[in-house]
């Protein structure tokens, strides 16, 4: 669990009044770095809120939690998001946006002494990603397509990525979904090697996750998910700006150290919620069957308020392609 810092409520919290208590379902990657800004900074107390965290395995796990009111806010990959919100409408509602991919932040690991070489290689194989239907089903599976194959000429299984680098190195599978800081711990541990970037081509920029309450909690709770998207905003705002501050932030919730917090591979933090970028995940997934129907986005959005920074200034930019890097690169 994190600590929040001491900060000065506010007078619309009232004075005196007591702290809403709320859970938040959060994951050890880098997509989770706003909710320990926000506490380390004092957002949320300056919002009335009283934060407890949880970690959760994905999307599809918080889902149920978030319905059931065990969690009343989690990370929450896009693609889950909107299949629940196809088979279910006005179950799921998106608060505030998370993260966003760019270059080498999401990569297919192979074990270093592995004969896979492409993607082509793959036929057969067994891979693991964090949850099927998801996110990461979708990027192997538009990656898969370039190289000529389908998810059916693959064998696909659900792994906790806490566990990826142990199976790869006992050989129970061939390769893994991974995202930061399992790239970076893969490599310096083991000498993994990537075997292919998985937001390229058409997946390029794939808006990643956002963070999701439940229709009801919303209905039910206007004020404290407007206080939630206020302090978020505040945090992802200054995520977005500094890079630092996610290095130092990484290892209050995650077990990678500080030096390698610094070198690893960050995506983007957009400070907003636009459904034109939110649209580009439903349409991929409409190409690759995880819909069955064409999906607008738009109802499933409560867009946050307004920042007074401008999201083109504030958004991180990936830092400089570092040895690690080049050594990752095939």
């Amino acid at each position: 669990m994190l600590g929040a810092c001491g900060a000065p409520t506010p007078p619309s919290a009232g004075a005196g009044a007591p702290p809403t208590a709320i859970t938040v379902g959060i994951m050890p990657i880098p997509d989770c770095a706003t909710i320990a800004a926000a506490q380390q900074k004092g957002y949320f107390t300056a919002e009335g809120l009283r934060v407890t965290t949880v970690q959760v395995q994905g999307g599809g796990i918080a889902l149920p939690k978030l319905e059931s009111g065990e969690l009343q806010f989690a990370i929450m990959n896009y693609v889950a998001a909107i299949q629940k919100h196809s088979r279910e409408p006005g179950v799921i509602k998106l608060v505030t946006d998370a993260y966003q991919a760019a270059p080498n932040a999401f990569v297919l690991m192979v074990p270093g002494n592995s004969p896979l070489k492409t993607v082509s290689d793959l036929r057969g194989k067994r891979i693991a990603v964090l949850t099927l239907n998801s996110v990461g089903t979708l990027t192997l599976e538009a990656a898969l397509k370039v190289a000529g194959l389908t998810k059916h000429d693959v064998h696909l299984s659900e792994q906790p990525v806490t566990e990826m680098m142990n199976l790869l190195e006992r050989g129970q599978i061939d390769a893994a979904w991974m995202t930061e800081p399992f790239i970076s711990a893969y490599y310096a541990q083991h000498g993994g090697r990537k075997l292919a970037d998985m937001m390229t081509g058409q997946t390029a920029d794939l808006p990643i996750a956002g963070w999701a309450t439940s229709a009801t909690f919303a209905k039910n709770h206007p004020s404290t998910v407007l206080a939630f998207q206020r302090a978020m905003q505040r945090a992802q705002a200054d995520v977005a700006a500094d890079r630092g501050l996610i290095a130092r932030l990484l290892p209050t919730y995650t077990k990678i150290d500080t030096d390698a917090a610094a070198s690893i591979t960050i995506g983007i933090f957009p400070l907003d919620l636009a459904p034109s970028r939110i649209q580009k995940v439903a349409d991929l997934m409409l190409e690759y069957d995880y819909l069955a129907d064409a999906l607008d986005v738009r109802p499933i959005l409560m867009p946050p308020p307004p920042i007074p920074t401008t999201p083109s200034a504030s958004i991180l930019p990936p830092p400089p392609a570092s040895r690690r890097h080049q050594e990752l690169t095939p």
